[in-house]
């Protein structure tokens, strides 16, 4: 009895610390989020983006302790000490490892609506979408609520497979900052006679740290998704890999050995491999990858060029938003053994989940952004903007003048 006692505790103990290793990883991200905006966005607004992701994920923690996590999974932690350090503390753990995807939303957003935006009605939208919109669609996928996989699962013989949420997160987040991106309209001096007039990246080698970290992180964010030592999976780590190199050599080749491209490229493909990172082959993988990529090049300059009010400064819609959609229909095509991989998905339910999260994410977005722009507003002045949102809001610029 010892013996088994002793095994149960060594096993809790190894789990939490497994998922806490994990939430340290997608922590670690949000420094990589930080740095890619940071160097994207011009000089006078370097501050702006550092502070951003810092407050939105100190708003997000709160929003989803108290809110958000139990809209999602029914639980709260309204209790003693003593039963909360149950199993060694593993749900507490298992809430901060999710609180970090959750915070992952704003961080998304941030990207897109970056070098106009106010401070505080956006950091507002944070904790709104934090607490109610996203942890709605998560409830939905990862904790069966509301009968919608259920549904599913009858309809089509399996549910909605998004293991490591390329919708849940990274979709939503997309598709929540494509509707404060049109709401917001396009930055001033962006679009001159009909032409888009280029903004060139501040700091490159700051954008290529912000790709490197969040790169390094995402194996914490896919892998870990497993959340207990027994679901563990090296396919899961491998098919992160080979989306990821598959995502920088297409991105490569169609952006024209473009910096900004490259380095977003491995992040396409770990957007698009998160759905169906623990069922596909790795060529599979590789191949999501590729596409993921692809489609982040191209979407990125169509959009730009083509829709005027869509001016999405690190391209978080076509990165997040749509290579997001890819990657969970990507699940459905290889995660289908006839393809190598281990079955039980179905491409329909992919599909449906799918614009299930673009609905509930564009919706939620535009109620949210809507809503508070009829408030206070959203965007700064045009002489807030000229003058940068460092100084604007900050009233302090990244670097010193001496």
């Amino acid at each position: 009895m010892d013996i088994t006692s002793a095994v149960h505790t060594l096993t809790e103990s190894a789990n939490t610390l497994f998922i806490l290793i994990g939430a340290i990883m997608v922590l670690a991200m949000h420094a990589g989020f930080a740095f890619l905006e940071v160097g994207t966005v011009r000089h006078k607004n370097q501050v702006n983006a550092l502070v951003k992701i810092m407050t939105d994920f100190g708003v997000s923690a709160v929003a989803y302790f108290f809110v958000g996590y139990y809209i999602a999974y029914g639980s709260h932690f309204m209790a003693g000490a003593t039963e909360l350090t149950a199993a060694n503390g593993y749900d507490l753990v298992k809430f901060f490892f999710l609180m970090t995807f959750a915070a992952a939303i704003p961080a998304i957003v941030s990207g897109g609506i970056a070098e106009r935006a106010k401070f505080y009605p956006m950091l507002l939208a944070s904790g709104l979408i934090v607490a109610f919109v996203y942890p709605f669609f998560e409830g939905m996928i990862w904790n069966g609520n509301y009968g919608f996989q259920s549904w599913l699962e009858n309809q089509f013989g399996a549910g909605f497979h998004d293991f490591a949420g390329s919708v849940v997160v990274h979709a939503v987040g997309g598709w929540i900052a494509l509707a404060a991106v049109l709401l917001l309209g396009a930055r001033n001096g962006r679009y001159r006679n009909g032409k888009v007039v280029a903004f060139a990246p501040s700091n490159i080698p700051f954008l290529a740290l912000g790709a490197w970290i969040l790169t390094v992180g995402w194996f914490g964010f896919n892998v870990m998704s497993a959340q207990t030592l027994d679901g563990i999976s090296g396919l899961v780590a491998v098919n992160s890999l080979m989306a990821m190199v598959g995502g920088v050599l297409v991105a490569m080749l169609v952006g024209r050995k473009d910096p900004g491209f490259i380095h977003n490229g491995p992040l396409a493909g770990l957007v698009a491999v998160c759905a169906g990172s623990d069922l596909m082959h790795p060529v599979g993988a590789l191949i999501t990858g590729g596409v993921a990529g692809a489609v982040f090049v191209y979407l990125f300059e169509w959009a730009q060029a083509k829709i005027e009010r869509l001016d999405d400064v690190l391209g978080v819609w076509p990165l997040h938003g749509v290579c997001g959609v890819w990657g969970a229909i990507a699940a459905g095509i290889f995660g289908q053994e006839a393809l190598g991989g281990l079955g039980g998905v179905s491409l329909m339910s992919q599909i449906i989940g799918s614009v299930a999260g673009v609905v509930v994410a564009f919706g939620g977005g535009l109620i949210v952004y809507g809503v508070i722009s009829a408030i206070s507003g959203l965007r700064l002045t045009e002489e807030e903007e000229f003058n940068g949102a460092d100084v604007s809001i900050h009233k302090i610029g990244a670097t010193s003048m001496d």
